[in-house]
């Protein structure tokens, strides 16, 4: 006997259900009553339900599908993530940069050439830091304005009654909005209070210089002691060239300068470099340096050689991800036979798009760069293909190509044709708005959009039935009620099979 769903998830014989509407019918006579809303719900269920399933099975379907398709676009994406610095060369051009000695360190990038260079570091830069004179910490030192410059830049700071004490003068110059990069300490000594001021950035160019301008009026309390002037040259026959920074005369009589702001000076390879910063970046291509004072006075090997290390960690990251695709890719197209029918396929079993990715991807992983004796695959780097698709990779095998077969390397990964360029292509054109799996992506999901239209149609039709149903055997049934009482009311009077009614027995 057939079943159908009801929309409250009961199951309802509806072979039945008219056998009951047609054993109310006969049966009206003798008072028997129809259950309308069973009634009525069976038999419109009887009408829908095969279409109310096939709508649900579809949904389910196509669901279930875009959910593999966003697992294995994850996984794509992952892939592709992995084999970018691959496919245009910035894996193979890495460099890495060490010294042995100590205060130098080093950083290799693109452009470093691979290399060992002498380097002799004389001195590391420094930053300029004068104190001021003694002063009475509470004494008001006069009003007006201080103009701070230091390479270029310039401050104006306004004195006034308020911050002219020699902390308030240090308060004002670190808040200046537009300061040029100097900040102020008050050190109390022995002898009284003093300002000290520090360049924050190193080397002879970044000299401290203060101007005063006294007010009018003002009384000057030691204000005009604070200009000071540094000296970043020297003049030797004739001509100026760069030197530490000094103080000029007149400030000699009311600064000293602790720290002589100084550029850093070595040479590389023997050729001198000077730099105001001791990150020295523009000396040798490609290769930024690091100085510290431990290093002054020394001669070490900086040496520039190919990042085997990293190269290796993104290689094998690259055949993790290839294998995580192969993996999730038997899954969505497994079969197996043991599990109930219409279960025992994967999701994407022979899909055209998932069997278009899975071959151009395994083609491209098998296939040989290059022709001939020159001939490069995978396996010439110790990474060889197994029989269930995936990559096993030989460590030292890869670690000696890297190391002592370069050329190799870079064949089998060269940014026009080689299997990183190769694969980001195809991935790049899976992966695009408008490729395989977005046209897929967007079939599916209008086809759920439809399907959702469709089942708000199936719901307001099988209301309107239930509606029609409803009203339909409501008067049936109220006839079948007035039928039984006419009935009572003619045995009544005429009488019945075995009983004589009131005309039988009337007289009159």
């Amino acid at each position: 006997m057939t079943t159908v769903a009801t929309t409250t998830a009961s199951t309802v014989d509806p072979n039945s259900a008219v056998q009951q509407a047609a054993q109310s019918i006969i049966s009206g006579s003798t008072k028997s009553t129809m259950d309308v809303n069973s009634l009525v719900s069976a038999i419109v269920n009887a009408k829908v339900a095969g279409q109310t399933d096939a709508l649900n099975n579809k949904k389910t379907t196509e669901n279930t599908q875009l959910t593999a398709i966003g697992t294995l676009k994850s996984v794509l994406s992952l892939l592709q993530s992995s084999v970018s610095s691959l496919a245009d060369g910035t894996t193979l051009a890495t460099f890495t940069a060490s010294a042995d000695g100590q205060g130098l360190t080093a950083t290799a990038s693109t452009g470093a050439v691979g290399g060992s260079y002498a380097v002799k570091v004389t001195n590391i830069a420094t930053a300029q830091s004068i104190t001021s004179g003694a002063f009475n910490a509470t004494t008001q030192l006069g009003t007006g304005s201080l103009t701070l410059s230091m390479n270029g830049k310039t401050s104006t700071i306004n004195v006034g009654s308020s911050n002219n004490t020699l902390s308030g003068i240090a308060s004002a110059i670190n808040s200046a909005s537009d300061n040029p990069g100097v900040t102020a300490t008050i050190v109390n000594g022995t002898d009284g209070a003093h300002l000290v001021l520090r360049s924050s950035s190193t080397g002879q160019s970044n000299g401290i210089n203060v101007s005063v301008a006294l007010a009018s009026g003002s009384v000057d309390n030691g204000l005009s002691k604070l200009a000071v002037t540094t000296i970043n040259s020297t003049t030797s026959g004739g001509t100026t060239v760069s030197a530490p920074t000094s103080l000029n005369a007149a400030s000699s009589a009311n600064w000293t300068q602790s720290t002589v702001g100084q550029d850093a000076n070595l040479t590389i390879a023997g050729t001198a470099v000077s730099s105001a910063s001791n990150t020295i970046t523009s000396a040798l291509s490609g290769v930024s340096m690091t100085l510290s004072a431990a290093s002054v006075g020394t001669t070490q090997t900086l040496t520039v050689s190919p990042d085997v290390s990293g190269q290796k960690t993104t290689i094998e990251g690259f055949v993790t991800a290839y294998n995580n695709f192969i993996s999730t890719a038997s899954s969505l197209t497994s079969y197996d036979s043991t599990q109930a029918a219409g279960s025992q396929g994967g999701v994407l079993l022979g899909d055209s798009m998932m069997n278009t990715i899975k071959n151009t991807i395994s083609s491209t992983i098998s296939k040989a760069i290059g022709s001939g004796t020159s001939a490069v695959n995978l396996a010439s780097i110790g990474i060889t293909l197994q029989p269930d698709g995936t990559l096993k990779t030989d460590e030292t095998a890869l670690t000696n190509a890297l190391t002592n077969n370069a050329g190799t390397v870079a064949s089998l990964f060269n940014s026009t044709n080689g299997v990183a360029a190769q694969l980001n292509n195809s991935l790049t054109s899976f992966l695009a708005t408008g490729g395989i799996i977005d046209t897929r992506t967007t079939a599916l999901n209008d086809d759920l959009t439809s399907i959702s239209d469709q089942q708000t149609q199936l719901t307001a039709y099988t209301q309107q039935l239930t509606t029609d149903y409803n009203a339909q055997f409501t008067a049936l049934n109220t006839l079948m009620s007035s039928m039984s009482t006419q009935s009572s009311y003619l045995t009544a009077l005429f009488g019945g099979t075995n009983s004589a009614g009131a005309m039988a027995t009337n007289k009159a």
